[in-house]
């Protein structure tokens, strides 16, 4: 696409947003991929269904307070099958391996770059429950379940695909999450784990040292770790 941004160090980690435009009122993401978004929407509604961005683009400090709440016990932190865990008597490391299957450490969110985006039908959820981005809600017997297949077979022409289709040991099965490829290719190749690091001078981020000390592992198997 002519005349597209440069994303610099600051955009790839959230803490920047002039790379973006807003999508609707709530939500925001680079031109490009909102575009696509937008023409996806609308071959979409011509099959039936509504389809929304649950969230777009989530800069920095948000990130940072999810993930701190989370290793602090102030948020819930859930295991690998979405149920709840009492992580008072864990270590670091622990708490950690939890956090990361379900949430990105502040700079390293696929959702900082807007290119990536969570998405639902807000018309296909029953009266009276609301939106848990949970992989049961996408798949068979789901309220998105057909959605779901929806996508699978119209995602590639709009250029999109789902970074976490699959658990490759790292992050869980996110079968909500949709990435505009042209754009988050190029700022995969971008961030690098001293990128990462440099993001957090400065801030408070709950276990930074065991993180700092683990990044080696840390990094492939949970910020590199999706479909290619």
């Amino acid at each position: 696409m002519k005349n597209r941004l440069t994303i610099n160090h600051e955009m790839l980690t959230g803490r920047s947003t002039e790379h973006l435009v807003a999508l609707n009122e709530h939500h925001r993401l680079q031109p490009e991929a909102a575009a696509a978004f937008t023409a996806m929407q609308l071959k979409a509604s011509q099959a039936g269904f509504n389809l929304q961005p649950a969230s777009t683009f989530r800069d920095f400090d948000r990130q940072l307070a999810i993930w701190n709440g989370k290793f602090r016990g102030q948020r819930p932190v859930l295991d690998k099958n979405s149920q709840p865990v009492d992580i008072s008597h864990l270590d670091d490391a622990q708490r950690g391996e939890l956090i990361l299957r379900w949430s990105a450490l502040p700079g390293a969110s696929r959702h900082h770059w807007g290119s990536d985006l969570d998405i639902y039908d807000p018309s296909l959820l029953p009266e009276g429950k609301s939106l848990q981005l949970e992989p049961w809600e996408y798949e068979q017997e789901g309220y998105f379940h057909a959605l779901t297949l929806w996508l699978d077979a119209h995602l590639d022409a709009f250029g999109f695909y789902r970074p976490f289709d699959k658990d490759r040991g790292g992050v869980a099965i996110e079968p909500w999450h949709l990435s505009y490829r042209p754009l988050a290719a190029e700022c995969e190749k971008l961030l690098t784990p001293k990128v990462l690091t440099e993001s957090w001078q400065g801030r408070d981020v709950a276990g930074v040292e065991w993180v700092i000390e683990n990044l080696a592992t840390i990094y492939p198997r949970f910020i590199r770790n999706t479909q290619d």
